[in-house]
């Protein structure tokens, strides 16, 4: 069983995905980090006591921040704020992302400056060790006062209301809290905005978006090298001499991905014998080394969200002023990257479905649509069909969400970053690029098997001729998929090949 212990300081995105993706992991709050709560703490309390006007503490929200709330009603206040705001719609979100969720808005919790109670804080964090897992609908938040709708739902069941997954049981939040032998937190001032203000369901989606997206780009080196020998490819476009002229970081990390993967390979053209290829080979590191640095943008951009306050307002126990009222719980930073780790990530899937087309006509050197009795059989005519389906999925995805904005709450909140919506969408531009990949993968090993009938020998003789890395891969993919001598029923073959696309299994032919 491991262990990620937060201090609201030093979250990072592979924390977030072991947490999420791996319910044994338990989440420790840093002693550090208990004493700046309960410092933040005493001086909500103290605001309360003496009726200082404060936004969210002593008065309504949004448009409502002119209504003195009295210290009686303070924590009325609260509930009903988490009960007005859980407004969403649509399906639940993943219980991956909701793991995410409860570990990042801990995390904000424990840098101190949100004024919540250690109690409320540390019941959070036995919900997320213990499984209770909120329903969270997808749908409703703009992205600007933060993930209301989403975190309101969270928020919730920390109440002992709506919904939550526990054992996989769907059940009322009061009773899957005491299954898990858990108590329901009330509510006390400022709390409820504590819970609900700020980025946190972009930011989770947004850090797995993240890690397989990094995953996407190796992913997407290795398909194309398995490409490029199938199709007897020239090496030349891969030298390092070339990229250093023009010195991108992934660009010359994407090349010299290519020439390991392939070194000593007999499939590639020899020297002279063809002048260059298409550009979906040609340009693979121009192209993938394009995307990792947009990746390598939404990476540091959700890096510095996992560890920032974005409540408001903050508390500050270190100085004169002690509330500052701001807007941290704008989505903006997050929807940019987003939006453009989306379109970037749309960029591998288009490349890659049109390395599939040109495996499936390559001119004599390989069967059309890689069959030796084409005509009779159709072989991977139909796996081009739902690559181009996939990338043109991803065109309409790709739109940026970023650039959209209604006014929310009587014009109080007149612009808004609509970040959740980039992050949803960047997910799903990954999983459809998943499965291209995985069709050009699949398509390659055929193209390598048909390259080497042509050239006859065994099968282990003919597997030596591939590259280290892309023998590797070769391997990986054929412990999935046979070589297919005629027309078979293919979906099975592409979900286990798109499961190693995801799983990051493929990554290992880079090492």
């Amino acid at each position: 069983m491991s262990q990620v212990t937060i201090d609201g300081r030093k979250l990072t995105i592979d924390e977030v995905v072991v947490v999420a993706r791996d319910a044994t992991t338990q989440v420790v709050l840093a002693e550090e980090a208990k004493a700046r709560v309960q410092r933040s703490r005493q001086l909500v309390e103290r605001l309360v006591e003496s009726q200082t006007v404060v936004y969210g503490i002593t008065t309504g929200f949004g448009a409502l921040k002119g209504r003195f709330i009295s210290p009686e009603h303070s924590q009325e206040l609260q509930r009903n704020l988490v009960m007005s705001h859980a407004v969403g719609v649509g399906e639940p979100l993943p219980e991956e992302v909701v793991r995410a969720m409860l570990l990042i808005r801990a995390n904000t919790l424990a840098e101190g400056y949100a004024g919540i109670r250690l109690e409320t804080l540390e019941a959070l964090i036995a919900m997320l060790n213990r499984g209770v897992h909120p329903v969270i609908p997808a749908k409703g938040s703009v992205g600007a006062s933060g993930d209301l709708a989403p975190l309101a739902h969270l928020a919730l069941v920390l109440m002992g209301r709506g919904e939550a997954l526990y054992r996989g049981r769907r059940l009322p939040g009061g009773e899957a809290l005491r299954s898990a032998g858990l108590e329901p937190i009330g509510l006390a001032a400022k709390e409820g905005l504590a819970l609900i203000n700020g980025t946190t369901a972009m930011a989770a989606l947004g850090a797995l978006a993240v890690h397989d997206a990094l995953g996407l780009c190796d992913v997407a080196d290795v398909a194309g090298a398995l490409s490029l020998e199938a199709l007897a490819g020239v090496p030349d476009a891969f030298d390092p001499r070339l990229h250093a002229l023009r010195p991108h970081l992934g660009q010359q990390e994407s090349a010299a991905n290519v020439l390991r993967l392939t070194q000593g390979s007999q499939l590639l053209a020899k020297p002279g014998e063809k002048v260059h290829d298409p550009y979906c080979l040609r340009c693979i590191p121009q192209v993938h080394g394009a995307v990792r640095d947009a990746v390598e943008y939404a990476r540091r951009v959700i890096s510095i969200e996992l560890n920032s306050a974005i409540d408001n307002p903050l508390i500050f126990s270190d100085g004169e002023t002690t509330v500052i009222s701001g807007g941290n719980f704008h989505g903006e930073p997050l929807a940019l990257a987003l939006d453009f780790l989306g379109i970037a990530v749309a960029e591998l899937a288009s490349i890659s479905e049109r390395r599939l087309d040109r495996l499936l006509n390559s001119d004599g050197l390989l069967p059309p649509f890689l069959s030796l009795s084409s005509g009779l059989n159709s072989g991977f005519m139909t796996t081009q069909y739902t690559a181009a389906a996939l990338v043109s999925e991803n065109k309409v995805l790709a739109h940026p969400a970023s650039v959209d904005s209604i006014p929310t709450s009587g014009g109080v909140e007149d612009h808004v970053s609509m970040g959740t919506i980039s992050a949803r969408k960047a997910r799903e531009i990954i999983e459809n690029t998943q499965a291209v990949l995985a069709l050009e993968l699949m398509a390659a090993a055929q193209g390598v098997d048909l390259r080497w009938r042509s050239q006859g020998g065994g099968r282990e003789n003919r597997r030596s001729k591939l590259g280290p890395g892309t023998r590797r891969a070769y391997d990986l993919i054929r412990a999935q998929v046979p070589y297919l001598e005629r027309d078979e029923v293919l979906y099975s073959y592409i979900e286990a090949v798109k499961q190693l696309v995801a799983s990051g299994r493929l990554r290992q032919a880079l090492s």
